[in-house]
């Protein structure tokens, strides 16, 4: 009897253990955080960091933010020191996971104080590009979330966000910018549809299927792009949506421009993540998809049609995929360049991981790596020392630190990637 009462304490000793070493783990990033902080951007931060906190024109103008670079840096390797060697001396304490998400706030803060010193740029500025940045790994997330919440893992979300742009690019030139719109959010439903017929009815492998639509994609839109593009000019010169500011909520400081004076793939973007929210959690319809992911045999015993229901949220998440592939041309350029995605898709499937299977954590995080997005490119523009090739990179290095390091016990539906066969 001794010998089946066991496991029990064994298994809880086991997460009790892993739960401290976590937070060793994290103790002693922190403390890594605080050394850097320190030692580099506290000596290099000479001078006042200012940050303007409004633009030319703005109904209401707030004060410049200005920030003693030396002073600030040196505080926060104080604190980043405090509370790394809070967690590596006390292991297991509830609030790993946030102590390691503020300190990485810090870190950032006192990098842009750091690059800053001296100098001033519009924070407002940086924050309304975060948005708009963020709009296509969004898209791409929430696609992935429609997808994976009913068991279907959508790598081809690269390939149907680069046919979006393209279809937008090409249709928008030809008969206006709405039209193009429309057609780039047709196409990805029907790349949907096809990786939805191939995973559902022909049980191909997920992944491969998706490898499959990723690589054909790009291959027909850079052989159109350099073979045709390249003589008829007047098909890839497409309309881009003008910025359209909202009454009242876009004069307000900082939260208007970044919200409310946007176009319209920003809002659209909004809308969806708050209606496939409501679709998934708040509709029977939503219950039946979740359920689908977490347990097919068991839905299909309940008369739920497993099959369709599949097929509808694939379709879904191809449409959404595209519609965020049209931000790259009638959204930004007005025109299709090869591969101008530019991997956002495989962002967008981190996004996903990292918001939990959730639209409105897909977003938070995508927010995230638009902000590092955006912030390479102020950074380039304030002449840091570091080389712009490090700074091009910093999108992709959020995406391994955020997913490797706070992610935490994300799980995701118990039926992900499996095919199911109707008994």
């Amino acid at each position: 009897m001794a010998m089946l009462a066991d496991p029990v304490p064994e298994a809880a000793a086991r997460v009790d253990t892993a739960r401290q070493r976590q937070a060793r783990i994290t103790g002693a990033i922190l403390i890594a955080f605080a050394a850097l902080v320190a030692l580099v951007f506290a000596p290099g931060a000479d001078g006042d960091a200012t940050f303007r906190l409004a633009r030319f024109g703005d109904a209401l103008v707030l004060p410049d933010l200005v920030v003693p670079g030396g002073p600030f840096t040196y505080v926060v390797a104080a604190i980043l020191a405090f509370l790394g060697a809070r967690q590596f001396l006390r292991g297991g304490l509830r609030w790993t996971s946030l102590s390691l998400g503020f300190g990485l706030f810090l870190l950032v803060a006192a990098f842009l104080v750091w690059a800053t010193a001296g100098k001033s740029f519009s924070l407002t500025g940086m924050l309304q590009a975060t948005m708009v940045r963020a709009v296509p790994i969004a898209l791409g997330g929430l696609a992935g979330v429609l997808c994976e919440r009913v068991a279907v893992v959508n790598i081809a979300i690269e390939g149907m966000l680069l046919a979006g742009a393209f279809t937008g690019a090409l249709v928008g030139s030809v008969a206006g910018g709405m039209t193009g719109l429309v057609a780039a959010v047709a196409v990805g439903g029907l790349f949907g549809f096809i990786l939805a017929a191939l995973v559902v009815t022909y049980r191909m492998d997920q992944i491969i299927a998706g490898v499959v639509i990723n690589l054909f994609v790009l291959g027909l839109t850079s052989y159109v792009s350099s073979q045709v593009f390249q003589h008829y000019r007047a098909l890839n010169n497409a309309p881009v949506f003008a910025t359209v500011k909202i009454p009242v909520l876009g004069d307000i400081p900082i939260l208007g421009p970044m919200i409310f004076q946007q176009n319209i793939f920003v809002y659209g973007a909004l809308i969806m993540v708050g209606v496939a929210t409501y679709y998934l959690f708040h509709t029977r319809y939503g219950l039946r998809a979740r359920a689908v992911g977490e347990h097919p045999k068991a839905a299909d015993t309940l008369g739920i049609n497993v099959y369709r229901t599949r097929y509808v949220n694939v379709t879904l998440g191809g449409m959404v995929a595209g519609f965020g592939g049209a931000w790259f041309t009638l959204g930004s350029v007005g025109r299709f360049d090869e591969g101008m995605t530019g991997g956002r898709g495989y962002i967008g499937l981190a996004a996903m991981i990292f918001g939990r299977w959730h639209p409105v954590g897909a977003l938070a995080a995508a927010l995230v790596f638009g902000f590092a997005d955006s912030l390479q490119q102020k950074l380039a523009l304030l002449q840091t020392p570091i080389p712009s090739e490090f700074l091009a990179m910093a999108p992709y290095i959020a995406t391994i630190v955020l997913v490797a390091g706070l992610v935490g016990r994300a799980r995701a539906p118990a039926a992900d990637g499996k095919p199911y066969v109707k008994e």
